[in-house]
């Protein structure tokens, strides 16, 4: 296929008319169709529903301790709830919290209490200082920043790859003490859906940092969420543990596209000394969480085999569709040079990397035709995407047949962007 660079302005004119005119085409159909968020669809929550039926009479209400799980009390999470989820963390029961249903409420809560009152080893709350800073590696999961924006946190953004971010730049980063952390979505990465490396994550473990209370926040959402190729991650607190850094990472997971989104069950992975302290601070905003729905997943999941037995239906159920947007962009825009893009190992999202200047014109058309996207600059702190140009994708809520309508429109839009960017030089 011939790239748009090697048309000639009228080929370029030629080709931006018959574009148009299949673009009109799509826009007359009136369609509503969504790729904006990595929503598990209908057939991947009905996986979960049998877990509706696993609690029947007054027996099945007693934890393994023998509390009854209908009443108040045992803040840090029912005894087998914290096995079951400490080892989908890799990490032991004692060093394991099990709270309620969103790990982004427990990211949210962590970074507050900080501002609030510091963390261990901390000699003033992060609010007393002048300034604050996180590493933000980029592209990355909007909701991370939408937290440091919200609570007054400057952002850093840092280069991410495949396998993970720039290393050489954060550890110059981290000489500044008032950089007292980084957001980090080291499996399946949000969006690239690629690993974190070996080397990343023992850099990332052993690196000297000014601030004594520096915290890498470890946002481990999709451990098992493989799409095609499933990837070991090193733990990250065996590492720090090896470096003489146990209590810097915080790690969090939620059963959120597991089970049910709305009504899952989150997981705070740390140290002990650094939960024991987390618990002093927690005891403050909460008696306890929902142990019932606890009980609940622990009888219909059982144990990690249950889990990854579970994802594995999973996976079968989104390859299809990731399978439609790659074969699409391959199809409609390879040697075209009107993008490029990264096949996921697995997560939610294929990210695209449009021509610069370009991601807003893509997502103009695409809503102009009845596609809801992510807003371009959602993969960097403050909306800001320096080139304009990252934009991601979500295949897992649409039907078969929607998503091959949207990408349809998507590789449309991206020709037409791209082919008017090259008529405008």
């Amino acid at each position: 296929m011939k790239s748009y660079n090697e048309y000639s302005k009228e080929e370029l004119r030629l080709e931006l008319e018959e574009l148009n005119k299949k673009y009109k085409e799509y826009q007359n159909l009136n369609l509503n169709l969504n790729m904006a968020r990595g929503k598990p669809n209908t057939a991947q929550i009905n996986f979960s529903m049998p877990m509706m039926n696993v609690l029947t009479n007054d027996d099945n209400y007693i934890a393994s301790d023998g509390q009854d799980v209908r009443n108040y009390g045992d803040l840090p999470g029912i005894p087998e709830a914290r096995k079951l989820f400490a080892d989908y963390l890799g990490i032991e029961p004692e060093e394991t919290l099990v709270m309620g249903n969103a790990s982004l409420n427990i990211m949210y809560d962590c970074v507050a209490r900080a501002m609030l009152k510091g963390v261990l080893g901390s000699e003033k709350p992060w609010c007393k200082y002048d300034e604050i800073k996180f590493i933000c590696p980029v592209p990355g999961y909007d909701r991370h920043f939408t937290i440091c924006e919200f609570l007054g946190i400057k952002m850093i953004p840092v280069k991410l790859t495949e396998w993970g971010p720039d290393m050489k730049t954060i550890q110059e980063l981290v000489k500044d003490e008032t950089v007292k952390g980084i957001w980090c979505v080291p499996k399946y990465t949000n969006p690239y859906g690629g690993c974190y490396s070996d080397e990343a994550v023992k850099q990332l473990a052993s690196m000297e940092t000014a601030a004594k209370d520096f915290r890498i926040f470890w946002d481990n959402a999709y451990a098992y969420h493989y799409v095609y190729k499933d990837v070991e991650v090193l733990n990250i607190l065996d590492e720090c543990k090896k470096a003489g850094f146990p209590n810097r990472p915080y790690i969090f997971g939620s059963t959120s596209k597991i089970t049910f989104p709305g009504s899952g069950v989150s997981f705070f992975g740390a140290s002990k000394e650094n939960i024991e302290f987390s618990m002093k601070q927690l005891n403050a905003e909460s008696i306890s969480w929902d142990k019932i729905n606890m009980l609940r997943h622990v009888k219909f999941l059982k144990d990690l085999d249950g889990i990854k037995s579970l994802l594995d239906k999973h996976a079968n159920a989104l390859r299809p569709k990731f399978d439609i947007v790659l074969n699409m962009l391959d199809t409609e825009l390879s040697g075209l040079d009107a993008g490029s893009w990264v096949k996921p190992d697995g997560g939610y999202f294929v990210t695209f990397i449009a021509k610069n200047n370009c991601a807003k014109r893509i997502y103009q058309l695409c809503k102009e035709c009845g596609l809801t996207m992510t807003e371009p600059g959602a993969t960097h702190p403050y909306h800001l995407d320096p080139d304009d140009s990252f934009l991601r994708i979500a295949p897992s809520y649409p039907s078969e047949e929607e998503l091959k309508q949207a990408m349809i429109i998507f590789t449309l839009s991206a020709k037409i962007s791209t082919v008017e960017r090259l008529l405008n030089k």
